[in-house]
This record gives C-alpha cells, sequence and structure tokens, in this order.
C-alpha cells in the first residue's frame, strides 16, 4: 500500500519541487504567459479530451456536478461560522473554503490513484469548482463582472461541448480527438509546475493560522462531500473522488484573486502554503482509506 500511495504522490511531489527549485535557483519563469496557456488552451482541450471519450454517463455527469456545486455552497455557508472562530472577515474565507485546487493538484493525484476511469468524475468536480470560481467568486469581487468573466472563459465552452457530445453520445472526429488529446498533455505538468512557482513565490507571515484554517477545513469537506454524495446515491468512485478532491489544499488562485481584491493576501498565502504542505500528510491516509 505505501508503495502505491507513494506512486501516486511522486509524480506530483516531483512536478511541484521542478517549479520551486527552478526558481529558488534564479531562473526566469513565465508565469502570466504559462497561466494563460494552460487556462485558454490546456485546460479547454483537458476537458474535452477527457470527457469527450470519457466511460460516463449523462445522468451521472449531471449529479457528479449537482454534488460538488452542494458541496460547495455547503462549504460557502460554513464559512460565516469559521470566520467567528478565527476572528476574520468572511469576505477573506469564503473563496478558500469554497475552492480547494481540483486543478493542479486534484487531478494529478485522481489520474494517478484512480486511473482513467476515475479522471472523467475528477474532471467534473474541477470544471464545476472552476464555473463556482469564475462566475460566483467574480460577483463577490466588487471589481468583476461575472458575465463578462464567463464569455471569456474558455473552458466554460468547451463544457458545453463535451456536454453536447455526452448527451447525444457522438465521439470527436478522430483529427479533432487526436488534437485535443496532443495539446491536452501539456496541461497537468505545467499546473504542477507553476504550483510549485507559486508557492516558493509566496511570502507567508503566519503559520499558525493557514495550520488552524485547514484543520477546520479538511475533516468538515470531508465529511460534507461523504454525505451529499451519499445522499445523491453516487458511485462508489465517484464518492470517493469527490471525497479527495474536495479535501485538496487551498487553490494558489484564491491568493491571486486576495491580491488583486487586496483582502488580506498574506493571510490567504498562509492558508495555500499551509494547506498544500499538510496534504503530503493527510492526503495518504485519505487515499490509503479509499482506494
Amino acid at each position: 500500500m505505501l508503495a502505491e500511495l507513494f506512486a501516486v504522490m511522486a509524480p506530483v511531489l516531483a512536478g511541484a519541487g521542478l517549479g520551486y527549485a527552478w526558481v529558488r535557483l534564479g531562473h526566469p519563469y513565465p508565469v502570466d504567459f504559462i497561466t494563460r496557456l494552460v487556462f485558454n488552451i490546456g485546460t479547454p482541450a483537458l476537458v474535452l479530451a477527457s470527457l469527450s471519450g470519457a466511460n460516463i454517463d449523462a445522468g451521472t455527469f449531471g449529479h457528479v456536478m449537482l454534488a460538488t456545486a452542494l458541496v460547495i455552497l455547503t462549504m460557502g455557508a460554513a464559512s460565516f461560522l469559521v470566520a467567528k472562530l478565527l476572528g476574520r472577515h468572511w469576505r477573506v474565507v469564503i473563496a478558500p473554503m469554497m475552492y480547494p485546487n481540483t486543478g493542479n493538484m486534484g487531478l494529478p493525484v485522481v489520474l494517478y490513484a484512480f486511473g482513467s476511469a476515475g479522471f472523467a468524475y475528477g474532471i467534473t468536480v474541477m470544471v464545476t469548482v472552476s464555473l463556482f470560481q469564475f462566475t460566483l467568486g467574480a460577483a463577490l469581487d466588487a471589481k468583476g463582472n461575472p458575465l463578462k468573466t464567463l464569455v471569456k472563459t474558455p473552458t466554460v465552452y468547451a463544457i458545453v461541448i463535451a456536454m453536447a457530445l455526452l448527451l447525444t453520445d457522438t465521439p470527436l472526429p478522430p483529427w479533432l480527438a487526436n488534437t485535443v488529446d496532443l495539446m491536452s498533455g501539456f496541461t497537468v505538468p505545467l499546473m504542477l509546475i507553476t504550483l510549485g512557482v507559486s508557492l516558493a513565490s509566496i511570502q507567508v507571515k503566519s503559520l499558525r493560522s493557514g495550520v488552524g484554517f485547514s484543520l477546520i477545513r479538511i475533516p468538515l469537506a470531508a465529511v460534507t462531500a461523504w454525505f451529499i454524495a451519499a445522499w445523491l446515491g453516487l458511485p462508489p468512485l465517484a464518492q470517493s473522488i469527490l471525497v479527495v478532491q474536495m479535501c485538496m489544499p487551498v487553490a494558489v488562485f484564491n491568493y491571486l484573486f486576495a491580491q488583486r481584491a487586496q483582502r488580506e493576501p498574506a493571510y490567504v498565502a498562509s492558508l495555500v502554503f499551509c494547506s498544500t504542505l499538510l496534504a503530503l500528510i493527510y492526503l495518504p491516509l485519505l487515499l490509503a482509506l479509499l482506494m
């Protein structure tokens, strides 16, 4: 079991470690360019490549999206209580509570732990979280325009196309399937490397606050995801992946949004940093229970 868990975590640690070491050694890394490349080309291609050929019926896909949405909303509602416990404004806490790192850490873990059969569920959770983050998340930001953001997000169109293919049981033409498969290949590695770069660039002021937040959020997310998945009758594999994805560390994007809105970015940085480090401890234990 330990060998299997190490095989799951090793690619994640290697990718993130490469990005971290690259920046620490003083090499330049075009974060803005890579981020645009991943989100505008890689992620839509990954969604199409994974969902269009996925062995998952449209009903299950909808149920996983619904379950993810309910977990996100429940975590958002719990943010008000957690904010009071931690002595922070709810606007600072709500995004880290709602949006875990289901992309550049969650997807590799799901892929290596559950294989291609479970990867479609992992993608479903990720795209649902992304939709919430770039719509509801933008609405909570006074400077954001949710409709404008939604229209300019290529992943949204990829989701719509993938949904249409699932509902009509229509495969992609071979030339297009090969193209999106090729273009999606760089997405996960660049996600992991960028994660390491982001962690190396974050200035952490308080480790205690980040650890305290994680010790509250992770058990709450696990229990919430488990019961909602059981209540909706998700398949065991989908239930396990929902729990794993929603227990991922705080997404790095939460720090970027906090920086843009100037809502205690140093505090949010500590949440990202500490939750990511703690994931190295609790994720193997969680996977040992679910795999």
